[in-house]
């Protein structure tokens, strides 16, 4: 379950409602603060599953569209931001699809540098500053946790990024995939024995 206090989420929802509500009233501006309120946490989910900071961008930009053109037809069955994260979701798994037809001749490499808006992030020259090594060995940690995470499967991934990192609930997740809550912890433990495994392998650990 989420760690995060059950009246700060409801102080959330109630604030999410009432600007969705005159965003659906044709206040631009509130449907900029709602924007700017999960713009950030719609990219780490874009990218995350996409690996690839450049389509996670469009991916965002595409579904934050997506959800202005289709506001008025949400109702408060669910948040808005589990509607928002669901369209995301949607967009980047068919942005995923077309990924993997264009790369198809592409083998993956779990070696392979993180794809960012200013191009490839690649190791620093070596030096003899520890700060610097520590920064870089973070950096290929984090390369290497993302690569695993690329390399599950699309069904497997997203169910590791809505729990682990978005900290969603079982129930929220199996809403938005349209799936059992079994399920769902099902994927979530093979998901994450994979990326253990990975890890192992690509770190060098028996």
């Amino acid at each position: 379950m989420s760690n995060i206090p059950a009246e700060y989420r409801a102080d959330t929802a109630d604030a999410d409602a009432a600007l969705v509500a005159s965003s659906q009233q044709g206040d631009l501006s509130a449907f900029e603060d709602l924007v700017a309120k999960y713009q950030k946490r719609m990219l780490n989910i874009a990218f995350r599953f996409l690996g690839d900071h450049e389509d996670a961008c469009e991916v965002v930009q595409d579904a934050f569209v997506s959800a202005y053109r289709n506001l008025k037809g949400f109702r408060a069955d669910s948040k808005f931001s589990t509607w928002l994260t669901a369209i995301t979701m949607n967009l980047s798994r068919n942005r995923l699809k077309r990924m993997k037809l264009h790369q198809a001749r592409v083998p993956l490499s779990l070696d392979a540098p993180i794809q960012t808006a200013s191009g490839e992030v690649m190791p620093d020259p070596p030096d003899r500053e520890p700060s610097v090594l520590d920064r870089m060995e973070k950096r290929d940690v984090q390369r290497k946790v993302q690569d695993c995470i690329k390399a599950l499967e699309p069904d497997f991934r997203e169910v590791l990024v809505l729990r682990d990192m978005q900290d969603l609930s079982y129930e929220e997740i199996g809403g938005m995939l349209k799936v059992a809550s079994g399920t769902v912890k099902s994927r979530l433990f093979r998901a994450r024995e994979s990326v253990k495994d990975c890890l192992k392998k690509v770190m060098g650990i028996l």
